[in-house]
């Protein structure tokens, strides 16, 4: 989910752990919370638990990342972040912040090194994939909850006790071609009536969440399409 732009990420280790040196990540509007779970982040965590039975296999390796390329304010700040604003960081590494619905707060905290996602733009005039990113620090707490100058301040989160994760992605690629919305619509109304990869994708049956597991099967189609002609 979209996020907004910020000071750069500190305590980053080197390479396969390098973070970056920051930006801002911007949350999603069209998040919703869910009802809070317990805030314990160890591998066997409640959260980890529930997060496992919502991605709807046992273990995702592969994440769809919601954020907005276009210029939109919250709170006087401008939350922009697109794939062209990642590859402009430092080490092309940004922390993914901005997070504030349990559900997609559940699943980074299930991200591993080395994982894979789509970066995919959003609340702008033509949503699709973008590119891909790979995890490359593991969840801790998003400092911007304890900003008051931050759209994604929160008062009840307690620095003892944070509410919210985020984690460290760094741009691996563009996809060959912008895969939009539209196209990926297409192909799952088609799936859903005669069986396909894409039936079930979480980017249609819980489009509210900014951050989305994909499994092997959908990422992989999701591939194939950078070079077909588009639909």
């Amino acid at each position: 989910m979209p996020r907004q732009r910020k000071r750069a990420c500190q305590d980053t280790p080197e390479p396969e752990t390098e973070a970056p040196a920051g930006k801002l990540v911007k949350a999603n509007k069209a998040e919703i919370p869910a009802e809070p779970l317990g805030e314990a982040k160890t591998s066997d965590s409640p959260e980890k638990n529930r997060a496992t039975k919502e991605s709807g296999n046992e273990t995702s390796r592969y994440w769809l990342m919601k954020s907005e390329p276009e210029s939109r304010l919250e709170k006087g700040i401008d939350v922009k972040f697109g794939i062209e604003d990642l590859k402009a960081q430092p080490r092309q590494t940004a922390c993914w912040d901005g997070v504030r619905n349990y559900q997609a707060r559940n699943f980074l905290r299930t991200m591993k090194l080395g994982e894979k996602a789509f970066f995919y733009h959003s609340n702008c005039k033509e949503p699709g994939i973008a590119g891909l990113v790979k995890i490359v620090k593991e969840a801790y707490p998003d400092h911007t909850q304890f900003e008051k100058d931050s759209p994604h301040y929160d008062p009840s989160s307690k620095k003892d006790n944070p509410k919210w994760s985020m984690v460290d992605v760094q741009f691996i690629r563009m996809t060959k071609r912008f895969i939009p919305l539209a196209e990926l619509k297409g192909y799952y109304h088609a799936h859903k009536d005669i069986g396909g990869p894409l039936q079930n994708m979480a980017l249609f049956t819980r489009q509210r969440l900014s951050v989305q597991p994909v499994t092997q099967g959908e990422f992989d189609f999701v591939l194939s399409l950078e070079d077909k002609k588009p639909s």
